[in-house]
């Protein structure tokens, strides 16, 4: 059984995750995306818990039985999953593909419960800053871009 701080520990690379996922899966629900908070959010936690269970068994069971516990397997699974999960939010329409942004960022904060799942917050935290400035600065310039050579087509 673990122990109050193991738990709290626990808790802690949660809260984290689901934060990470949060603000990431806020950004695309703002921009009306298929896939937004909650879903952001548990992918985020998903992969965290799963991360932190294996690492967890890792040390419980020991190096012994590593070669069955190895937990960057476990990761290989988790990216695979939300690989599959990131697949349902694209859609083919008319010729129109959308929801590929939305399905990098579902892979990314799998990445970042992972981070959280490994204890390694500062990864997580620099994935997240960076994955939202991405989506929100570049997403603001691409649609400047956008409407200025729509305008320019417009007028020619």
């Amino acid at each position: 059984m673990g122990t109050p701080l193991a738990y709290f520990e626990f808790f802690v690379q949660l809260l984290l995750a689901l934060a990470c996922g949060g603000v990431l899966g806020w950004e695309r629900e703002s921009q009306n995306k298929p896939a937004g908070l909650r879903t952001h959010m548990l992918v985020a936690v998903g992969a965290a818990a799963f991360t932190a269970v294996t690492l967890q068994m890792h040390v419980i069971f020991g190096v012994e039985e590593s070669t069955t516990l190895d937990p960057a397997r476990a990761v290989q699974g988790i990216i695979g999953g939300i690989g599959f999960l990131g697949a349902g939010t694209i859609i083919q329409s008319r010729g129109s593909v959308q929801g590929i942004t939305t399905a990098a960022t579902i892979w990314v904060v799998g990445a970042i419960g992972v981070a959280c799942g490994a204890q390694q917050y500062d990864f997580a935290i620099i994935t997240a800053v960076t994955t939202f400035l991405i989506l929100a600065v570049l997403g603001r310039l691409e649609r400047h871009m956008v409407r200025r050579k729509t305008t320019s087509d417009q007028g020619a």
